[in-house]
């Protein structure tokens, strides 16, 4: 159960309101139900995946980043959400599965998330490897730096939703 207030929409006041009636009208989930007690924090999160959506970075690609940080954080809700995503982003149920364990087949997507996750797993830390590899599998510096801003992304909607412990109302994500 939620352990922050849930904002439903039809009962929002001022800012919240403006924003369940405009861009969160089509994803009035509880996510940002929970996120709606402070509207900037619902604005920072559209701001920046808003941007990002207008990078270098496909949207199956970002959502490959999404699937392998979420299940590095273990966080249900992220997990659950980005596989609906991930399959409109045209990502195969075996390919979610394998995005959240790091091991895709394809060699491009299997390059990103081993490098979304070296960036988990050393803090950002990452070697001059690990920036060849991924380099070497066809990205830039721009991509790189894209991969950094989507893992945070990933990462401030996981904490959101440990700290909320969120209702998932996504469909369920498959088992590992």
């Amino acid at each position: 159960m939620a352990r922050l207030k849930v904002i439903e929409p039809a009962e929002a006041e001022g800012k919240a309101k403006e924003l369940f009636e405009g861009p969160l009208k089509e994803m009035q989930i509880n996510i940002f139900k929970g996120m709606a007690n402070s509207p900037a924090v619902v604005q920072a999160y559209l701001g920046m995946a808003g941007a990002l959506s207008k990078g270098l970075l496909t949207t199956k690609e970002s959502e490959v980043i999404m699937l392998a940080v979420g299940e590095a954080n273990k966080c249900n809700y992220c997990v659950c959400a980005h596989t609906m995503l991930g399959k409109q982003a045209g990502l195969s149920e075996e390919e979610t599965i394998a995005a959240r364990k790091g091991e895709l087949k394809d060699p491009k997507l299997a390059a990103l998330a081993k490098f979304a996750l070296a960036l988990h797993e050393k803090k950002g830390w990452v070697s001059d490897e690990d920036l060849a590899a991924f380099r070497n599998a066809g990205y830039t510096d721009g991509h790189i730096a894209e991969v950094v801003a989507n893992y945070a992304l990933s990462t401030f909607t996981n904490y959101f939703n440990h700290v909320n412990d969120t209702d998932v109302d996504v469909p369920a994500a498959p088992a590992l």
